[in-house]
């Protein structure tokens, strides 16, 4: 019973190495990826137009909490709509995007209309208080594009 006991213990206590090891080899090989995949992209700066939106009826289509590329846009997610113009410099789907006055990246998630030229939205949720308020301002944005070789 006793050498039972002693067995399990070091086995739970190799598990336990076992488990270490793989976490640790799985960190240090997605770090080296990442870095790698980070030589891949450079960042791009421009000055934008930036307004907010909101998930409402009345400003957007019949289906205020799906976006153009039919992602789900939930309140608290840091998502941007951008013009077309804008998809055509690079800004494309899924695009991580830094812009000057917020924190965190932002992801371009949806598209604006044909309209607009130079501009960008805020996804601000169902704030609408919080979106009137920041209004319309001119801001720098970063945003990643492929490196050219």
């Amino acid at each position: 019973m006793i050498y039972i006991v002693y067995l399990n213990i070091i086995h739970k206590a190799m598990a336990s190495r076992l488990c270490y090891f793989f976490i640790c080899l799985l960190f240090f090989s997605c770090n080296k990826s990442a870095i790698e995949n980070e030589k891949e992209y450079s960042w791009e700066t421009i000055r934008v137009t930036a307004s907010a939106y909101n998930s409402v009826a009345s400003q957007t289509d019949s289906d205020p909490h799906i976006a153009a590329w039919g992602d789900s846009l939930k309140p608290g997610m840091k998502y941007i709509a951008v013009s077309k113009d804008l998809l055509r410099k690079g800004l494309k789907h899924n695009t991580p995007v830094r812009i000057e006055g917020f924190k965190g990246l932002y992801l371009v998630k949806d598209r604006m209309h044909p309209k607009w030229k130079n501009k960008i939205d805020i996804y601000m949720g169902t704030d609408v208080k919080s979106a009137k308020l920041w209004g319309r301002k001119k801001v720098i944005i970063d945003y990643r594009t492929k490196a050219l070789e």
